[in-house]
């Protein structure tokens, strides 16, 4: 058995591990992996992950604040094993190798100790992971199968490289992972993310390769973790695109997206796909769309809460993961293929959770209840019968509608949609939605977002200009816009618009309020008294986290001030249509 070519070798913590390996691209370019192998030479199923964030810099060094709060608050984390392997987003191989997995963490074209130009999402980088993939499954202590797994980047690739049907993909783990770039990353209801811009300064540009002596020293092996070559600032910038210049440049669903989107027909492989209730304004929609669309006769999805790297890593995280990989890698007749297909953690205030099993989603008992606006009341009906009315907003004025309290629990868990009749005296507008809980005393409660440690419950947005619908695509519940075009807006005209509010889930006790703001800008608490920030994010965490939408191209001070006006009744009975479950 020949035994693959590496930097270093060595035995250590009861694997074999393989630093610095080169697999060589098509172009001649070679991305750099390390390989963590069981002791006992074999042939052993591969665990594969491929994206920037450097597999040299370890999760406590490179996420300081993140990974205090996981190890501290979840102490299953850390158990069984050092920690001084632990990367951001990827598989801790002292909890994988010891069950006979091969793990492969590689270095993205540009990142890490693997040259080249940064193109995020691109075609390039796409063909680069099925090379990735398709070596994995050759070597000598592969099986020839292989899986995909990995939190965020490392899951939204796995939706573009699994519809390229890589030989050796057996099965893929998508955790938190956006699956359409325009609609659940760069643009929400046409409205600019600027997440994307700090994202690419915080995260890419500190682990690009070249900095070299510049950069962070991987602790274990000694090595740069960002290459051997020293580059100027100069020669770092030309190797990598301005991704946030290059993203507000395509405001439209154009090819340029749909190269950064994979496509989710083609995708055959057995998949688990794996979202979090607090991941408005990135993972969220992806999961369950991906679920949705995804053309495998063999899918399921899991729904969780926490923070956006917590679940991955504990035990209820990886015990679901390990079963998934267990039977499709290894062949384990662990009954995964009799589970059910959707999975899920019912939301209650205070981060309780409840597990639940599902045929489908939306879950096929849901009664859908359509509630109008009254805007005398401010409050939730089942009809209005009332006069025709109207209630205004602008960017630093909202309004809220309030479901009354009941004497009951009540759940609400699926999609959630907005009909709002809509005028403005602008040329154009923003219109941002907040769904909200407030307990008897009228106190917001807040959950831990994906993110945001005071996340509403769930958020939508739509820019007036994009409210044409793909009605092919479309349903009540999830009206999906085709950004393909804007339409005209003129002052005083009133517009019926979809909005399309992320997936939910939340138990609303007896005595509490759910409530729904319609406002011009984004959410911010106003109960919070001292916002946390975070190592990895520019902005202080009030409720959205770091996916807002302050860009002053994309918002102008025009767009920010534009008075909107609902109107409610009569003609134009603006309503929310909300997914009741059963208790």
């Amino acid at each position: 058995m020949t035994e693959t070519a590496a930097r270093i070798k060595e035995v250590r913590d009861g694997m074999r591990i393989l630093w610095d390996v080169t697999i060589t691209m098509d172009d001649g370019l070679p991305l750099a992996a390390d390989v963590f192998l069981p002791e006992e030479p074999g042939r052993y199923p591969v665990l594969l992950s491929y994206g920037p964030y450097a597999k040299g810099l370890p999760f406590q060094v490179g996420y300081p604040t993140a990974w205090e709060s996981l190890s501290g608050d979840h102490p299953d984390v850390a158990a069984g094993s050092s920690c001084a392997y632990q990367n951001w987003e990827v598989v801790d191989p002292e909890k994988w190798v010891p069950h006979g997995y091969a793990i492969v963490r590689v270095d993205s074209r540009g990142c890490g100790r693997s040259p080249g130009y940064i193109d995020h999402f691109s075609a390039r980088e796409t063909k680069d992971f099925v090379a990735c993939v398709e070596w994995a499954a050759d070597q000598p202590w592969s099986t020839g199968k292989v899986g995909t797994s990995g939190v965020s980047y490392f899951g939204m690739n796995q939706w573009q490289v699994a519809a390229e049907r890589p030989r050796g993909l057996a099965a893929v783990c998508i955790w938190e992972g956006a699956s359409d770039f325009y609609r659940d990353a760069s643009h929400h209801g046409g409205i600019l993310s600027t997440f994307w811009e700090h994202w690419y300064d915080k995260q890419i540009k500190v682990v690009q390769y070249g900095l070299g002596d510049r950069g962070p020293v991987n602790p274990i092996t000694g090595l740069n973790v960002c290459g051997d070559e020293t580059l100027s600032e100069e020669e770092l910038a030309a190797n990598r695109c301005d991704f946030g210049t290059v993203i507000r440049s395509h405001p439209l669903l154009d090819d340029w997206h749909g190269e950064r989107s994979g496509v989710l027909e083609n995708i055959e492989v057995p998949l688990l796909s794996a979202g979090n209730w607090g991941g408005s304004g990135l993972h969220l929609r992806g999961n369950v769309e991906g679920f949705l669309r995804a053309g495998s006769a063999q899918k399921w999805l899991e729904m969780h809460g926490l923070e956006h790297w917590t679940t991955y890593y504990t035990d209820y995280g990886r015990q679901i993961q390990l079963a998934f990989f267990d039977h499709f890698l290894k062949g384990v007749d662990n009954g995964w293929d009799r589970r059910p297909p959707v999975s899920l953690l019912v939301r209650s205030p205070g981060e309780a959770y409840e597990e639940r099993a599902a045929s489908a989603w939306p879950l096929p008992e849901t009664a859908w209840r359509r509630l109008e606006l009254d805007p005398d009341l401010l409050q939730f009906v089942e009809q209005n019968d009332a006069e025709p009315g109207s209630v205004e907003f602008s960017g630093g004025r909202e309004v809220t509608f309030r479901l009354p309290a009941t004497d009951a629990d009540r759940e609400i868990t699926g999609p959630v949609s907005a009909k709002l009749f809509v005028s403005t005296d602008s040329d154009d507008a923003d219109v941002f939605l907040t769904v909200r809980l407030f307990d008897p005393g009228g106190k917001e409660v807040t959950f831990a977002g994906a993110v945001d440690p005071n996340a509403p419950i769930s958020m939508g947005w739509l820019r007036l200009s994009h409210r044409e619908l793909d009605e092919s695509a479309s349903t009540p519940w999830r009206p999906i816009h085709s950004h393909s075009r804007t339409l005209p807006v003129e002052a005083g005209e009133v517009y019926e618009v979809d909005v399309e509010v992320w997936p939910t889930c939340i138990v609303v006790p007896a005595g509490y309020t759910l409530a729904v703001t319609i406002g011009g800008r984004d959410y911010e608490n106003p109960e919070l008294e001292d916002a946390v920030t975070m190592s990895n994010f520019k902005n202080a965490m009030k409720g959205c986290g770091p996916f807002l939408h302050d860009d002053p191209v994309d918002r102008p001070q025009r767009r920010d001030a534009a008075r909107v006006r609902v109107h409610c009744g009569g003609d134009h009975r603006s309503s929310v249509l909300l997914p009741l479950q059963e208790r």
